[in-house]
């Protein structure tokens, strides 16, 4: 299948942050990638056309505070990089080749906190999470940057439910299909966060749960990239050609690891 590249712009407020489109030559799916704090779209576009190549249109995109727009890194607030993702998906969903009734979001870390809130407010059939952070409610606007100084990591390591948390009540609301993914020895996004967004998702269609064994939150070795893209990418193929068909979802699936070693937290 011919797969083709395409740099564009997106509009979002007052400002334009760039993506890249990456599509095969036909109305297909659409997977929407949100990358994480500290990288850009280059970190899922080899994933993405991976993804594509199964018959799905991807969009990787820069949050403003990324990229070009490093220069706002420390002003960006989580209402910016939300208002950055739902005009990254307006912009995939109006695609002429996306089904807007199929599309799938995938996000790591700071991104899979900002695609669980986007369900919330756009149409989502399927939901990737890799380590996905969790923040408080209340010190959303606060500028991203600085969102340790406000009890960050005690606040991770607590239980927290769907009632005080927006990211988690978009889960609890959630009705497609789940991938979580948790790294091994992960030293900022603790296994507490894990837990609360596995007990978050009740009305999903199918949930999957894997651990990379031996991995840091940052995937630091190939081997652990590899992992994650296996893992994503055979999910994704279950996904798509079980939506070709109209198939059943299959039953919860959960593979639970060891406890990572506890380590100081780095950003997220």
């Amino acid at each position: 299948m011919t797969i083709r590249d395409e740099v564009i712009d997106i509009t979002v407020d007052a400002a334009r942050i760039a993506g890249t489109l990456v599509s095969p030559g036909t109305r297909l799916p659409g997977v929407l990638f949100v990358h994480g704090w500290g990288v850009d779209r280059e970190t899922y576009l080899t994933r993405a056309r991976e993804i594509a190549a199964l018959g799905c249109i991807c969009l990787t995109f820069d949050m403003r505070g990324h990229a070009a727009t490093r220069d706002q890194r420390e002003s960006v607030t989580r209402e910016d990089n939300l208002g950055d993702a739902m005009a990254a998906y307006d912009r995939l969903a109006a695609h002429p080749q996306v089904d807007p009734s199929a599309i799938a979001v995938v996000g790591s870390s700071y991104g899979g906190y900002l695609a669980a809130v986007l369900t919330s407010v756009r149409s989502v059939r399927w939901l990737g999470l890799r380590v996905p952070a969790l923040y408080k409610d209340e010190d959303w606007a606060v500028p991203k940057e600085q969102l340790r100084r406000h009890g960050l990591d005690a606040f991770r390591r607590s239980p927290v439910g769907p009632h005080e948390n927006r990211a988690l009540a978009a889960c609890a609301a959630f009705e497609g299909d789940v991938l979580i993914i948790r790294c091994e020895h992960d030293d900022t996004v603790p296994p507490e966060v894990i837990s609360n967004y596995l007990a978050a998702f009740r009305r999903m269609r199918s949930l999957t749960y894997r651990v990379i064994a031996g991995a840091d939150h940052g995937l630091s070795q190939p081997p652990w990239q590899q992992a994650y893209t296996s893992l994503l990418l055979n999910w994704a193929t279950e996904m798509v050609i079980r939506g070709r068909e109209g198939g059943a979802a299959p039953e919860v699936q959960t593979e639970l690891g060891p406890a990572p070693t506890r380590q100081p937290p780095r950003p997220a």
